[in-house]
């Protein structure tokens, strides 16, 4: 682990996010109770079978979360799956960060159709 990982806001997104997706450990079933600095009051606890709430977890995770957060929380192959309809609402430095890390696909034509890569 190096410095920047420790300190919070070095290393902008590169160093928020793990290197590579297999990184991601995250349940594919059950509650997750995330930590309060990645919480609102009132909404701390995901059911990972619900695609909908999983999806507004990952995206809260990967848009407030630590590395170690993004690794603990998020699991590899929902990530995938659940790609194309969470990269909508990321900001788009953000998405990219994602795509190149992790190797995500964006849509096909979604570049071409928002004017966005």
């Amino acid at each position: 682990m190096s410095l920047a990982d420790l300190l919070p806001g070095r290393g902008g997104l590169a160093g928020r996010l793990p290197h590579r997706l297999e990184e991601l450990h995250g349940p594919v079933k059950g509650v997750i109770v995330l930590p309060r600095h990645l919480s609102l009051p009132g909404l701390r606890e995901f059911d990972v079978s619900d695609a909908q709430l999983r999806r507004s977890m990952y995206g809260i995770v990967l848009t407030q979360g630590r590395r170690n957060d993004v690794a603990r929380f998020l699991n590899a192959r929902l990530l995938v799956q659940d790609w194309p309809l969470i990269r909508a609402s990321l900001d788009p430095k953000l998405r990219r960060w994602c795509e190149r890390r992790f190797g995500l696909r964006a849509p096909a034509g979604a570049g071409e159709m928002l004017g966005q890569g």
